[in-house]
Protein backbone atom coordinates (compact mmCIF):
# COMPACT_ATOMS: atom_id res chain seq x y z
CA UNK A 1 0.00 0.00 0.00
CA UNK A 2 1.38 3.38 -1.04
CA UNK A 3 1.41 6.01 1.68
CA UNK A 4 0.75 9.60 0.56
CA UNK A 5 1.98 12.80 2.12
CA UNK A 6 0.37 13.92 5.34
CA UNK A 7 -1.83 17.00 5.48
CA UNK A 8 0.93 18.92 7.26
CA UNK A 9 3.48 18.03 4.59
CA UNK A 10 1.06 19.10 1.85
CA UNK A 11 0.41 22.44 3.57
CA UNK A 12 4.13 23.10 4.04
CA UNK A 13 4.78 22.27 0.40
CA UNK A 14 1.98 24.58 -0.75
CA UNK A 15 3.29 27.38 1.48
CA UNK A 16 6.79 27.00 0.02
CA UNK A 17 5.41 27.19 -3.50
CA UNK A 18 3.41 30.34 -2.68
CA UNK A 19 6.53 31.91 -1.18
CA UNK A 20 8.56 31.08 -4.30
CA UNK A 21 5.89 32.63 -6.53
CA UNK A 22 5.73 35.74 -4.34
CA UNK A 23 9.54 36.11 -4.40
CA UNK A 24 9.52 35.80 -8.19
CA UNK A 25 6.84 38.46 -8.46
CA UNK A 26 8.76 40.77 -6.14
CA UNK A 27 11.87 40.31 -8.26
CA UNK A 28 10.02 41.25 -11.45
CA UNK A 29 8.25 44.19 -9.79
CA UNK A 30 11.64 45.50 -8.60
CA UNK A 31 13.03 45.17 -12.12
CA UNK A 32 10.09 47.07 -13.60
CA UNK A 33 10.33 49.83 -10.98
CA UNK A 34 14.07 50.18 -11.57
CA UNK A 35 13.45 50.50 -15.31
CA UNK A 36 10.74 53.13 -14.78
CA UNK A 37 12.97 55.17 -12.46
CA UNK A 38 15.93 54.91 -14.85
CA UNK A 39 13.85 55.97 -17.85
CA UNK A 40 12.28 58.91 -16.02
CA UNK A 41 15.70 60.16 -14.83
CA UNK A 42 17.13 59.87 -18.35
CA UNK A 43 14.11 61.67 -19.84
CA UNK A 44 14.33 64.45 -17.24
CA UNK A 45 18.06 64.93 -17.83
CA UNK A 46 17.52 65.04 -21.60
CA UNK A 47 14.92 67.77 -21.21
CA UNK A 48 17.16 69.76 -18.86
CA UNK A 49 20.10 69.38 -21.25
CA UNK A 50 17.93 70.66 -24.11
CA UNK A 51 16.91 73.70 -22.03
CA UNK A 52 20.55 74.39 -21.13
CA UNK A 53 21.48 74.23 -24.81
CA UNK A 54 18.58 76.49 -25.79
CA UNK A 55 19.73 78.99 -23.16
CA UNK A 56 23.38 78.59 -24.19
CA UNK A 57 24.21 77.74 -20.59
CA UNK A 58 27.40 75.75 -21.05
CA UNK A 59 28.11 75.30 -17.34
CA UNK A 60 24.71 73.67 -16.75
CA UNK A 61 25.00 71.72 -20.00
CA UNK A 62 28.33 70.17 -18.96
CA UNK A 63 27.06 69.41 -15.46
CA UNK A 64 23.91 67.71 -16.76
CA UNK A 65 25.80 65.90 -19.52
CA UNK A 66 28.14 64.41 -16.93
CA UNK A 67 25.18 63.32 -14.82
CA UNK A 68 23.67 61.72 -17.92
CA UNK A 69 26.93 59.89 -18.70
CA UNK A 70 27.10 58.58 -15.14
CA UNK A 71 23.52 57.39 -15.36
CA UNK A 72 24.24 55.57 -18.61
CA UNK A 73 27.32 53.86 -17.12
CA UNK A 74 25.10 52.23 -14.53
CA UNK A 75 22.50 51.13 -17.06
Amino acid sequence: MKKGKSYTELMKSAARKRLEVQESRNFYVDMILDEIIFNSKAKKLNKEIDVALDNRDLKTFYKLSNEYKQLMKHA
